[in-house]
């Protein structure tokens, strides 16, 4: 090779090195890596859901939040086997994006916990000195002094009522009955249930309102009203009857006349009858539910005759065969289904009523269904009390660690999944409330015929819409809900998923990516819905003889049955051997 072919390639290579240099050079640096992806919340899950994308592949990091008192309430092991899902639900309370009222549910379950604790350790101490009132939670009370004020022990519960009969004095300006709910000993001052006013003065009218501590007076409610009347109603009943209305000439209460005013409960509020006739009604505000009630006072121009409280909530018969309604003990390892049942701390009469009709089903009493009822604290700690000695004596009660009020009730559908999936592990779980009668024989066979994997059996709501009327009890906004319709969902008085539903809520609550919904038979529906968008079979099994709203014929559920007809369905299926109802 000839010399200057070798520097021609020298220069050719060293050329070549320097271009890739600088290409390089002249190149971008590249891009930096992702964020890390954001922790979605609810509103972020429902845009998701809106848009049908599925679920994120793993669950974000958890967020916690801090709860006055959430400390001292899960400071110490559960002491019973009524709290064992206690160690499995201070994830799911204690989140960021808490239910509404979460934070005063939490701090005065704590302050009612440490009361509870004493009365349990003074309890012993009280019975061997005989000072011991074995009717604790009298059916009625009456105000023998003529003060104008009733105590109730234990609280109101659905069909009690008040019975005042009076005089409006001469000249009077009218008067008020207030209803006083429970308070502990972080409150200067109770709250009122219901303040009904009854002014005489100029144009007679009736106020109706709110008042707590926290929040001061709510929003007054006045009959007749000063704006047009809006068709909104109570358990079906107007809030005002349009004779006061039209005329005020057709006012109930009327100066120096008696009167018989009868003040009673029902599902969704108060209703004043006077007369005989019904003249008003009010819903429950958020916090202020009846079984929370602890007295009654009447104040103002008028002469009390008599004052009588009935229908207030009472303990279990107590001549009972304990033995015959205790839960069974369970020795099996996995069971068939597993029941939770929502109730009220104060519905004594109700769970009792339960245990002696369709919980004596042989399918419960051999254990192979087995039957818990699901119960939040009460601020009234002799509430608590009666509460703690019937969750001894029957086996069948799980506490809840917040009180009892009906925007947390989605805590207690969690807490069965967690009981059907950690505690007591069930093929399926099921959902229903202590007023609803469950043909359990019916239920178990017609699971032999649906699948076991993804399965939704009840009866199924699909394409609802939420409630957007801000009085309404169901009342969801667009920020909680932004979709015009809801996933497909069953009915709250009774519905059953398989245990991979409730093992897949379980997680995503402990790990804090399913969003909480404060309507908890709506809640279920989201949750199976990302469940079906993770890739999920799902099967709605829609089962029309789940009745939400009564009982008829050949039911599986019949729904809004009180003690009695629970005890007469019972009797009519061990006799007749049919499905019939009692009314």
């Amino acid at each position: 090779m000839k010399p200057w072919c070798g520097g021609t390639l020298i220069v050719s290579l060293a050329l070549f090195l320097l271009f890739t240099y600088s290409s390089l050079l002249r190149s971008p640096s590249p891009p930096p890596p992702p964020p890390p992806p954001s922790k979605p919340n609810a509103s972020t899950f429902f845009k998701r859901l809106s848009h049908n994308a599925p679920p994120r592949p793993s669950p974000p990091r958890p967020v916690s939040a801090s709860f006055e008192g959430l400390d001292l309430l899960f400071s110490s092991s559960p002491s019973s086997d009524a709290q064992l899902v206690w160690p499995h639900m201070r994830p799911v309370i204690s989140r960021s994006d808490a239910l509404p009222n979460t934070a005063d549910g939490v701090r005065e379950a704590s302050v009612a916990w440490t009361d509870l604790s004493a009365a349990i350790l003074a309890a012993p101490a009280a019975r061997s000195a005989g000072s011991e009132d074995e009717r604790r939670c009298p059916y009625s009370v009456s105000d023998g002094d003529g003060g104008g004020g009733l105590v109730f022990p234990c609280g109101l519960v659905r069909d009690s009522s008040v019975t005042l009969v009076g005089v409006v004095s001469g000249g009077g300006s009218g008067f008020r009955v207030e209803v006083i709910g429970s308070s502990d000993s972080s409150e200067a001052a109770p709250p009122l249930l219901l303040h009904y006013n009854v002014s005489l003065g100029g144009e007679p009218a009736i106020a109706q309102n709110t008042w707590t501590e926290r929040s001061g007076w709510g929003a007054e409610e006045r009959c007749p009203s000063r704006s047009p009347p809006v068709d909104r109603k109570v358990d079906g009943l107007v809030k005002c009857n349009e004779r006061i209305n039209g005329s005020s000439s057709n006012f109930p209460f009327i100066e120096s006349q008696l009167f018989t005013a009868n003040l009673w409960v029902h599902d969704e509020g108060f209703h004043m009858t006077v007369n005989g006739k019904h003249e008003t009604s009010f819903s429950y505000r958020e916090n202020l539910e009846p079984w929370l009630a602890s007295g009654v006072r009447v104040k103002g121009d008028l002469e009390i005759l008599s004052l009588l409280a009935n229908g207030l909530p009472v303990l279990g018969d107590l001549e009972v065969d304990v033995e015959a309604l205790r839960a069974p003990v369970v020795a099996k390892k996995k069971v068939l289904m597993v029941v939770g049942v929502f109730s009220t701390v104060n519905n004594f009469e109700r769970r009792m009523a339960l245990r002696r009709s369709w919980m004596q089903y042989g399918a419960v009493r051999s254990g192979d269904v087995v039957v818990r009822f699901f119960t939040g604290l009460h601020k009234n700690t002799q509430v608590n009390l009666e509460l703690w000695k019937e969750s001894q004596t029957y086996g069948d009660i799980q506490l809840m660690p917040f009180v009892d009020y009906y925007s947390l009730i989605t805590l207690k559908t969690v807490a069965i999944c967690i009981f059907g999936t950690k505690i007591l592990p069930a093929k399926y779980i099921m959902k229903t409330d202590d007023d609803a009668f469950v043909r359990i024989d019916e239920v178990v066979s017609s699971l032999e015929k649906k699948s076991t994997h993804g399965l939704l059996y009840g009866l199924i709501a699909f394409n609802s819409e939420p409630h957007r009327d801000k009085e309404s009890k169901w009342y969801i906004s667009e920020q909680e809900w932004p979709r015009a319709t809801y996933p497909p969902w069953a009915h709250g008085p009774g519905y059953v998923i398989t245990h991979d539903i409730a093992k897949f809520i379980v997680r995503g609550h402990k790990d804090r990516y399913l969003p909480l919904f404060k309507l908890e038979d709506v809640a279920m529906g989201i949750w199976i819905q990302q469940f079906k968008d993770g890739g999920q079979e799902v099967e709605y099994a829609d089962d029309d003889r789940f009745h939400n709203s009564g009982c008829e014929e050949n039911y599986v559920l019949a729904h809004y049955q009180g003690p009695r007809m629970m005890l007469c369905l019972w009797e009519k299926l061990l006799i007749e051997k049919e499905p019939v109802c009692c009314e």
